[in-house]
C-alpha cells in the first residue's frame, strides 16, 4: 500500500515535472517571439508630450491669452483598491473642500480609468502628486487661460474642452497656435508607473506660433465699456461696437455686448458667442446715404450749394410714400446730409445711371465678404441692378434693400474719408514662430480705389457739419474735431417693418482735418431715444473721448487750443510708488538653473523665460510684476512653481479736469 502511494507520488511529480518543461520550452522557444512583444508592449510605451500653445498679445505686447500647466488626476478601477479609494477621497475632499463622498461616488463608476479632479491648479496639485497608489495616476493638463475674462472675447474665441480652437483668432489660426506634439519612449513597472525614460526616443515638442492683433487693449476697454453703459442706459437689447484705423485697415477694436467669458464659454448661449459684427447683417439706414451722397459727388452729378424742393416732409414717387422724420421745404445738399433727409437723397439718386451706382456700392465692399481673419464673416446682400425693382435705387440711396454687416459699414467709411481707398480689414499684425523666426508681418493691403481724394475730402466736410449742424449733434465734442453721420432703421420682424424696433447707429471718425480713428456704434430695439443720433451718438462722444485723453500723443496736435490748458498730463501726478512700477524692464536670465529677477517685468517677458526654464507659474493680478515666489538667483530643482503678483500700470495721456 505504501509502494502504491509512493509510486503515484513519484509519477505525479514527474508528470508535473514534464508539464512544467513543456511549458518552459512553449514560452522560452515556441511563442518566445510572441510573448516578448507582448512582454515589450506592457513594459514600454510612447507618450505623447502635448506642445503648448502660442500666445496671444496685443498690438502693444500686453499679454491677453496664456496657458496655465493645470494638473487632472485618475484612477483605474481594476487596480485600485478599496481602503486605497477610501484614503484617496478623504485627501481630495480635504484639498479641494468637497465630500468625502462625492469622490467615493466617483469612484463607484463603471468606466474602467475615471477622473476624480479635472484641471486642478498646480499650486493645489503639487502635493497630489507624491500620492502611490496602483491604479491613481496624473496627467499634466494645460488651461487656456484668457487673461482678461471677456474682454475681447468675439476676437479671441475659446478654446474647447477638447483642445481645440473654436470662434475667433483660436479657430481661424489653430494650426499656427496650436504647435506640433512631441513624443518620448518610456519603461513601465508592473502597475503601469512610468520609472524610467529613454532619452534617445524623446522626440520634443515645438510650441505654437505667438499672435500679435493690431487690437489696442485701452481702446478696447473702452468700446466695450460704454457700449455696455449705452445698451442699459437706453434699454437696447445687444450691441456692436468697431474701431478701425481708416489709414491702414487695422481694428483696433470690436466688441459686441452681450458678450461672453472665453474662460467659461459653456455658461452662455449661441447668441452671447456669435461674433455678431461680422454675422449678423442688418438694413444700415441713413449712416447709408453717404455713399449715396459721395458717388453723386465723384460724377460730378450735384452741386453742395444748390437747392431741391423736399416737399414739406412728404413726397409721392412711383407710388410710394418716401418721409423725412423733420420736414422741410427746402434745403442745399450741405442741409441734406446734415438733416439726413431722405426725401433729398431719393431726389439726387436718380440722376445717376443704375449700373454706375451699383459700381460704386461694390467698390465700398458691399455685398462681398472682407475676407479678414475670422471664420463665418458673411457677405451681407446687393442685388445687381437687373433685380431691382422701379423703386430699388430709390429705397438703396438712404440704406434699405440692402443688408449689410457692421465690419462692411465701417471699412466702408473708412475708403469715405481716408482720401477714396478701400483697405482690407486686418487682425493680426505679425506672427512668431518658437525660434522667434518672423512668419507674418502686417502690411496694408489696398483693395481698390473708390473715389477720388477731392471727393473724400468733401465728404469729411459734409459728415463734419452733420455733428455741428445737424442730427449728430450729440457726438459733438469741445475736445476734438468729430464727423460722421447718424442713422435709424426699421427692423424686419416676420417678414414686415417694425414700428416698434430700431437699429440705432452712428459712425465716425476723428480728428476730422487727418482722420486716425472710425468708429460705429450700433444699438439694436433700444427703449429709448429710438434715433441714432440719440442713442449711439452720446456713446460714439464718449468713447471718443476716453480715447483722445488715453492716447494723448497720437492725439495732442488735434486737441482743442483753449482746452490744453486744463489737460494735466498724468506723468506729472505719479507717486513715487507708482514711478518705480512704471520703470519696466527687460527679463536677464542668469542661468538655465536660477531663478531670474522678474520684478517690474512685463507678464509677457516672464512667461516666456519661466516657459524655457521649465518653471510651472500662477499669475495674479494684472499688469507688471511686483512680487515673485522665487527669489532671484535660486536654483531650481525642475519641479519648481512660482506665484507672480502684478499690479496695472495705467499710463495714461492726460485727464481732463
Amino acid at each position: 500500500m505504501n509502494n502504491s502511494r509512493a509510486l503515484l507520488v513519484i509519477i505525479s511529480i514527474i508528470l508535473f515535472f514534464i508539464a512544467l518543461v513543456i511549458k518552459l520550452v512553449d514560452i522560452q522557444i515556441v511563442r518566445a517571439e510572441e510573448y516578448s512583444y507582448y512582454a515589450q508592449r506592457q513594459q514600454t510605451g510612447v507618450e505623447k508630450i502635448a506642445a503648448d500653445r502660442g500666445m496671444i498679445y496685443d498690438r502693444n505686447n500686453v499679454l491677453l491669452v496664456y496657458n496655465r500647466a493645470d494638473v487632472s488626476f485618475y484612477v483605474d478601477l481594476r487596480m485600485l483598491k478599496q481602503n486605497h479609494k477610501n484614503e484617496i477621497a478623504q485627501i481630495f475632499a480635504k484639498k479641494f473642500s468637497k465630500s468625502r463622498n462625492f469622490y467615493l461616488n466617483l469612484m463607484k463608476g463603471a468606466k474602467k480609468t475615471i477622473c476624480i479632479e479635472k484641471k486642478a491648479p498646480v499650486e493645489l496639485a503639487a502635493s497630489l502628486k507624491n500620492i502611490k497608489y496602483p491604479g491613481f495616476f496624473y496627467k499634466e493638463e494645460p488651461t487656456r487661460v484668457f487673461h482678461y475674462n471677456n474682454l475681447a472675447s468675439h476676437v479671441l474665441g475659446y478654446v474647447s474642452n477638447e483642445d481645440q480652437g473654436v470662434m475667433g483668432i483660436s479657430e481661424y489660426f489653430e494650426d499656427a497656435l496650436n504647435g506640433e506634439d512631441g513624443s518620448r519612449m518610456v519603461q513601465k513597472n508592473a502597475v503601469g508607473e512610468v520609472v524610467t525614460l529613454d532619452d534617445e526616443e524623446i522626440n520634443p515638442a515645438v510650441k505654437g506660433d505667438d499672435i500679435y492683433l493690431t487690437i489696442d487693449k485701452s481702446y478696447q476697454l473702452i468700446l466695450e465699456e460704454e457700449l455696455r453703459k449705452g445698451v442699459s442706459e437706453y434699454g437696447g437689447t445687444s450691441g456692436t461696437g468697431i474701431i478701425m484705423n481708416p489709414n491702414t485697415g487695422e481694428i483696433l477694436a470690436l466688441a459686441n455686448i452681450d458678450d461672453f467669458n472665453p474662460n467659461e464659454y459653456w455658461k452662455y448661449n449661441d447668441f452671447q458667442r456669435r461674433n455678431r459684427a461680422i454675422t449678423d447683417t442688418y438694413e444700415p439706414g441713413s449712416t447709408f446715404k453717404s455713399f449715396t451722397i459721395a458717388s453723386l459727388i465723384d460724377q460730378k452729378l450735384c452741386r453742395l450749394n444748390e437747392k431741391l424742393n423736399l416737399e414739406n416732409g412728404t413726397y409721392k414717387f412711383q407710388n410710394v410714400r418716401i418721409k423725412d422724420s423733420h420736414p422741410f421745404n427746402s434745403l442745399d445738399v450741405v442741409g441734406i446730409i446734415e438733416q439726413s433727409s431722405n426725401i433729398g437723397v431719393a431726389k439726387l439718386v436718380q440722376r445717376i445711371d443704375d449700373e454706375k451706382y451699383f459700381k460704386y456700392l461694390r467698390g465700398f465692399g458691399f455685398g462681398n465678404s472682407t475676407s479678414l481673419t475670422l471664420p463665418g464673416e458673411t457677405a451681407g446682400k446687393l442685388r445687381k441692378p437687373t433685380e431691382w425693382s422701379k423703386v430699388s435705387k430709390t429705397y438703396l440711396s438712404f440704406g434699405y434693400e440692402i443688408s449689410v454687416t457692421p465690419l462692411q459699414l465701417t471699412a466702408g467709411y473708412c475708403a469715405l474719408i481716408n482720401g477714396g481707398v478701400l483697405y482690407e480689414p486686418q487682425l493680426v499684425q505679425r506672427e512668431i514662430a518658437q525660434n522667434n523666426k518672423l512668419v507674418y508681418e502686417f502690411s496694408p493691403k489696398e483693395v481698390r480705389r473708390v473715389i477720388s481724394p477731392e471727393t473724400s475730402d468733401l465728404m469729411r466736410d459734409l459728415l463734419s457739419g452733420v455733428v455741428k449742424n445737424g442730427t449728430g449733434k450729440k457726438a459733438y465734442s469741445e475736445l476734438i474735431s468729430i464727423g460722421g453721420k447718424t442713422g435709424t432703421s426699421q427692423k424686419l420682424v416676420n417678414g414686415s417693418y417694425s414700428k416698434q424696433q430700431y437699429n440705432s447707429s452712428f459712425i465716425g471718425f476723428f480728428p476730422v482735418e487727418n482722420p486716425q480713428v472710425v468708429c460705429l456704434i450700433l444699438i439694436n430695439s433700444p427703449d429709448l431715444g429710438r434715433y441714432g443720433g440719440l442713442v449711439a451718438a452720446p456713446i460714439f462722444k464718449n468713447v471718443a473721448e476716453r480715447i483722445v485723453q488715453t492716447d494723448n500723443e497720437k492725439f495732442q496736435q488735434y486737441i482743442n487750443p483753449d482746452l490744453k490748458k486744463n489737460l494735466k498730463f498724468a506723468d506729472d501726478v505719479y507717486s513715487e510708488s507708482d514711478a518705480k512700477i512704471k520703470k519696466i524692464k527687460e527679463v536677464k536670465l542668469i542661468s538655465n538653473n536660477k531663478m531670474p529677477d522678474l520684478i517690474n517685468c512685463q507678464i509677457n517677458d516672464a512667461i516666456n523665460v519661466l516657459t524655457k526654464l521649465g518653471i510651472r507659474y500662477k499669475i495674479k493680478g494684472t499688469g507688471i510684476i511686483t512680487s515673485q515666489s522665487i527669489m532671484p538667483g535660486v536654483k531650481l530643482n525642475g519641479n519648481d512653481f512660482c506665484l507672480l503678483e502684478c499690479s496695472e500700470v495705467y499710463i495714461k495721456g492726460a485727464a481732463l479736469y
